[in-house]
């Protein structure tokens, strides 16, 4: 837009020349004027030299702050997706004053302007109660000595965002003219406004679909029954992929607690097996007089109370899948009778004669050292080279923080089912407990923790101490100098989740966040310096999610 098209235009109120006219007041009207034609000149050279729509908008700005009766200025934008009005740049804000000038279309001046699509003026913005102030930045005693003026910026007849500053009020016509400028301004700055909208769109675009591609490729790799999505788990995910296409035996290795058997049927349900049965038994949970016949199966009379005949689980899996939970529990004897089953595919019932064929597929897990346990005799070294085929490492909670979040949604959704309950999130302080924690019992321990906590809850939160005392022990800020004893540490999380509550309900905003706990300003900073809390966290940032907060 050529800078050309507006010299016609009325910048200034008309200049008298009638005879005793005080000429020196001539002389402040035409040097305003020419002011005026400056800044429209130096805005004209910033838009057609400018090639970044970024730096135009900068620039633009820059120009205007020229103007010593400006003591602020900004320029929104709507987004079409959100219905929101941000503000892209600014001068006289911080920035975290600017992150706060979000509205609505009707919402405050600014959100009326976009609305109507005509130019605000107030001369007096401590007279007006439509203006917000929700960027903060206009304190007390000087809202009444500032005006504002907001002026849409167009494309055609679709407002895309405005263009307002603060200025000093003054005289009716000083504010009129400054309406005028401001006009032009908005017309000459529309293109990059409507280029920068138009970049910014397609980037959200491009973000949106990168998260779509990529929760697809997840969804492709992860079994429908894990959760996690941190690197270590993804490498699960891949070998899962790779073996569950075979009939090898797998040697599952993890901790207690960390899901080897939930790994187990994400494999059977991955083969081509996955229509039949998969049979589970925990080798550990059954004295070893019984574990053979759990196993193989018996004839009748084969020992004492054996009335009729039964089948073993190798039978009940017959086509399928056989899980071995903590196989390096079991006896040498037993040992020995499934390394042949292993070998031959065949086994006997006990106290039977016939051989029977095992078309079966072996997985198996411990959360042992075997090859210790093959040293120490305890274990035979033919079946574990026999096992130990394709070994699989399933991480445990500590290697994979970055999971416990959708893992404490699911836990939340299934104890809410289970118990007919409505938990709608978990507090932030109670996460940072969560996230110190180092999880001895992974995440079985994770899903009974949130499971209690879950029951304790009154408000539909769950909070730092309705945890167990051993994660409130794990709080991640505790005071220097305090003795450190579990009271203390317990109350020392209480108060922390109490601050960061109020700073969330604040958005960062310190004074506020005083009044709602009763304290003052100066307690307020220092508990925040003691806990390493920064009010900047909670301004920038989205502290909400479905269940998460």
């Amino acid at each position: 837009m050529r800078f050309a098209v507006f010299i016609g235009m009325d910048l200034s109120p008309a200049v008298s020349a009638a005879p005793g006219k005080d000429e020196t007041c001539d002389q402040c009207v035409l040097q305003q004027f020419r002011q005026t034609l400056d800044l429209l000149e130096q805005l004209n050279a910033v838009i057609q030299d400018g090639t970044d729509i970024f730096v135009i908008l900068r620039d633009s700005l820059t120009v205007l702050s020229r103007r010593s009766e400006y003591l602020r200025g900004s320029v929104t934008i709507l987004d079409r997706k959100t219905g929101k009005i941000f503000t892209k740049e600014s001068f006289g804000f911080s920035s975290e004053e600017r992150d706060r000038g979000v509205y609505v279309p009707g919402e405050g001046i600014t959100g009326q302007v976009v609305a109507g699509g005509q130019p605000i003026v107030v001369p007096r913005i401590a007279e007006e109660p439509r203006f917000l102030n929700r960027t903060g930045a206009r304190r007390s005693a000087e809202r009444r000595e500032t005006a504002f003026i907001c002026v849409p910026v167009k494309a055609g007849r679709e407002v895309i965002g405005t263009l307002s500053i603060d200025r000093q009020a003054g005289e009716q016509s000083d504010v009129n003219r400054d309406l005028r400028f401001l006009s032009i301004a908005a017309s000459m700055i529309s293109q990059a406004v409507r280029l920068y909208r138009a970049h910014h769109e397609e980037h959200q675009d491009l973000i949106e679909q990168n998260l779509r591609l990529i929760e697809a490729l997840n969804l492709q790799v992860r079994p429908p029954n894990l959760i996690g999505d941190s690197a270590p788990m993804r490498g699960v995910y891949s070998m899962i992929k790779r073996v569950a296409e075979t009939n090898a035996t797998v040697l599952i290795l993890g901790e207690s607690g960390v899901g080897k058997e939930l790994v187990a049927r994400a494999i059977h349900q991955g083969s081509k097996r996955s229509a039949m049965p998969f049979v589970s038994l925990n080798c550990a949970a059954l004295p070893e007089s019984v574990i053979e016949s759990e196993l193989f199966g018996h004839e009748r009379g084969a020992f004492t109370g054996a009335v009729s005949e039964r089948a073993g689980r190798f039978e009940l899996a017959e086509g399928g899948t056989i899980f071995l939970d903590e196989i390096g529990e079991l006896g040498l004897n037993v040992q020995a009778k499934l390394l042949r089953v292993l070998q031959e595919r065949e086994f006997e019932r006990v106290g039977g004669v016939k051989t029977l064929s095992a078309d079966v597929r072996v997985l198996a897990a411990t959360n042992r050292d075997l090859e210790t346990e093959v040293s120490a005799g305890r274990f035979r070294e033919d079946l574990f080279y026999r096992l130990n085929i394709i070994p699989l490492t399933v991480p445990p909670l500590r290697e994979r923080k970055a999971d416990i979040l959708p893992l404490v949604n699911h836990f939340i959704e299934k104890s809410n089912q289970r118990n007919g309950l409505a938990i709608n999130r978990i507090s932030t302080p109670a996460i940072d407990m969560l996230m110190a924690y180092h999880w001895p019992g992974n995440v079985r321990e994770l899903e009974n923790c949130i499971e209690r906590s879950a029951i304790l809850s009154e408000d539909g939160v769950i909070h730092g101490y309705h945890l167990p005392p051993t994660l409130q022990m794990a709080s991640p800020a505790p005071r220097e100098g305090d003795g450190g004893g579990p009271l203390q540490q317990r109350l020392d999380a209480l108060e922390y989740e109490c601050l960061v509550d109020a700073l969330k309900a604040t958005r960062g905003n310190q004074s506020r966040a005083a009044d709602l706990l009763g304290l003052t300003n100066r307690q307020v900073g220092t508990r925040m310096r003691e806990y390493g809390l920064r009010f900047q966290e909670f301004r920038t940032a989205e502290h909400a999610s479905n269940h998460v907060a």
